[in-house]
């Protein structure tokens, strides 16, 4: 492996995260928070420098092919949330390194889930950031960098199919450069449009911003205790409800409106298996809500259980009510929704919609072949075969997400209050989703946890957030090989 070209274009990275710590400083003078100001303006200097020196280790370097591909994704996201945990410790805000660096993690993977125990209390120049973290984190930060950068060469494709979630990742152009412009642009215009809704809904410029960083990344922090709960008001929570089902689908889709090609979003198999679970599960919620004497008001309980099906399908978190108090049939139906995620190509964690879709097409052509075992068959996605290579992805995914999670859920359960805690912080933290149930519900934290188990949840949010294969690839002896 060629460590060199790796290494130049993490100190790009590193480079480009140092120019957005200037945002929160900027922050930070608006609001005369001047000692704020001086330690975001500190935290940029220092990585700014560490990015130099990657940049001047890796000068002169090659091309950037597979090997050095994952090494610059996977690498990418560690140093960003290390970068990103510093400011949270000059400020004192975290200042044990593992909360800061949980804290971190959790918003460029737009987990959501939360150390700190007192949101309110912390300065509104680290609450942006922290909201910011996750708006970077949404769309990607590779993707980004791919945007920005012309010279990436065929290594620039390889970059953008291991960031993009998903079992395939769409080139929107021949050019990859072109197209991660693009699904930029797309996500630039509904930050826009949203923040704007937000203020005519009665919110002011900081809690528009923050709120829509969190909900277009699917992300889920707030800079309110209560989350958007704070806000009793039904237009907040309806717009945040349909951008976060906009963040959850793919972004190609979006383009393709923009092309004129006609209203495609419900031609799309993914969106609207997508579109129907969350209708279906919305309404059983609402109908046993009532049923169980929790509503009395109809509308009410149909807002608030879309809001909550919505939040935890698209894996943002965010809470307008204690939905671990809520009957059990729909809690269990919110866990069931952790496991499946929003659409592929989208901001959502998990496993993704469309691989449910294959994964669930590829066991009813199973059962049909053992009574018809000569007979050919094709798993069918969105009206075309999916390729067979796709199939063995998507089943080699499930295998090692599930995995993945039972063991987190294991190794979380040594020390933990009781087995709903960890296997719900285990869901939660590789999903990239947030909140779980019991001890780590929607109303609590994960303060209480000792600093290995916070460790280990940071790396179930890089796993989640790069989708277990990236990760999984370092650890393996092949790799590592000449």
């Amino acid at each position: 492996m060629n460590f060199r070209p790796a290494l130049k274009f993490l100190g790009r990275l590193i480079l480009l995260l140092a120019g957005t710590e200037l945002a929160p400083a900027i922050c930070a003078l608006l609001y005369r928070d001047w000692e704020g100001a001086v330690i975001f303006s500190v935290s940029a200097v220092l990585t700014a420098l560490c990015g130099w020196v990657l940049l001047r280790v890796g000068r002169g370097a090659g091309q950037i092919y597979r090997r050095e591909g994952i090494l610059i994704v996977v690498g990418g996201w560690i140093l960003a949330s290390v970068f990103g945990a510093l400011p949270y410790m000059l400020t004192g805000t975290l200042a044990h390194p593992v909360d800061a660096l949980f804290e971190s993690a959790s918003g460029f993977t737009t987990t959501g889930a939360s150390v700190m125990t007192d949101i309110e209390s912390a300065s509104r120049a680290i609450l942006f950031w922290r909201s910011m973290t996750q708006w970077l984190g949404g769309m990607g930060i590779i993707v980004l960098f791919v945007a920005l950068l012309p010279e990436l060469g065929p290594g620039a494709r390889f970059l953008y199919k291991l960031e993009v979630p998903g079992p395939t990742a769409e080139a929107l152009q021949p050019r990859i450069r072109d197209t991660a412009a693009i699904l930029w642009k797309i996500y630039l215009t509904f930050t826009v449009v949203e923040t704007g809704l937000l203020m005519l809904a009665g919110l002011d410029v900081y809690d528009a911003l923050t709120h829509t960083f969190s909900t277009l990344s699917t992300g889920g922090f707030s800079p309110r205790n209560a989350s958007v709960a704070a806000f009793d008001s039904p237009w907040v929570h309806i717009i945040i409800i349909v951008f976060m089902i906009l963040a959850g689908a793919n972004f190609s889709l979006f383009y393709g409106l923009r092309l004129r090609r006609g209203w495609n979003l419900f031609r799309d198999t993914e969106f609207k298996v997508y579109a129907r679970i969350i209708g279906a599960v919305s309404l059983i919620a609402a109908f046993d809500l009532i049923r169980n004497g929790d509503y009395s008001n109809p509308l009410r309980a149909m807002l608030d259980s879309t809001f909550q099906v919505v939040s935890i399908l698209t894996t943002t978190g965010f809470a307008t009510v204690d939905f671990a108090q809520w009957p059990t049939l729909v809690t269990l139906m919110l866990v069931m929704l952790m496991f499946v995620g929003g659409c592929a190509g989208s901001t959502a964690g998990s496993m993704k919609v469309m691989r449910m879709v294959i994964g669930v097409r590829y066991a009813l052509r199973e059962v049909r072949l053992i009574f018809s075992p000569n007979t050919v068959l094709r798993v069918f996605g969105g009206g075309k075969p999916v390729p067979e290579s796709v199939v063995r992805s998507v089943t080699g995914f499930f295998i090692l997400y599930l995995t993945t999670w039972g063991l987190g859920s294991l190794l979380l359960g040594i020390g933990s209050p009781d087995l709903v805690t960890a296997a719900t912080a285990s869901a939660a933290t590789l999903g990239n989703i947030g909140p779980g149930l019991a001890a780590v519900g929607p109303t609590e934290n994960y303060a209480f946890f000792s600093s290995g188990h916070k460790a280990l949840m940071v790396l179930l949010m890089w796993l989640g957030r790069l989708e277990v294969y990236s990760i999984a690839a370092v650890f393996t002896r092949a790799y590592w090989k000449s």
